[in-house]
């Protein structure tokens, strides 16, 4: 049951485009319980968006693992940071909640609906991916990085917030080659 919850609090933010349409009737109404039968799994709407971004972030990290599969780390490396890109237009709705702060709002953690270690763990996966195929581009010599956890946190920002411009700025005529002016500098690649 608490998996129908989160799956149809998803299907309800996919479908709306708008977090606040996630509460607890609009939850019980999609899977055909009563809302208050909700209460046994979790304690209020608060905690089912936490899980939902539990959730989106475990799917987002496995996207990037799909994607880094190249034998060539710089053609792995792209390919994350492509698979990050996708998952930023493909999934909208769950990504601006991913980083929208509805999770980890002080009374979110109060409520223990996260505790702050599990607050700061979301998205670590993640970064991992990107931490570990810069590394790989790094030991074949083909990424100057002396730090490849900073840089992997730099192209992250990078990747980010040329997600959000692209969500918001539709008509805007970007570059063919944006992707490749934000990874290669800051991926420290080497031709």
């Amino acid at each position: 049951m608490r998996a129908d919850i989160v799956a149809a609090a998803a299907s309800i933010l996919d479908e709306t485009g708008d977090e606040q349409a996630v509460t607890l009737r609009a939850v019980a109404r999609q899977i055909g319980i009563a809302a208050p039968s909700i209460y046994r799994h979790f304690a209020d709407r608060q905690a089912i968006l936490v899980a939902l971004v539990g959730e989106a972030f475990a799917e987002f990290e496995q996207r990037l693992r799909d994607a880094a599969v190249a034998e060539d780390p710089v053609v792995r490396l792209r390919a994350v940071c492509d698979a990050y890109l996708e998952y930023a237009r493909s999934r909208p709705q769950r990504y601006r909640v991913m980083f929208g702060g509805l999770w980890s709002a002080p009374d979110a953690v109060a409520a223990e609906a996260m505790t702050p270690d599990a607050a700061a763990e979301l998205g670590q996966g993640a970064l991992r991916v990107i931490a570990g195929t810069l590394q790989d581009c790094v030991t074949a010599g083909r990424s100057t990085s002396d730090d490849p956890l900073a840089d992997a946190v730099a192209l992250w920002l990078g990747l980010h917030g040329l997600a959000h411009q692209r969500a918001v700025s539709h008509a805007f005529p970007w570059p063919p080659a944006i992707v490749d002016r934000l990874v290669i500098p800051l991926a420290h690649l080497t031709p």
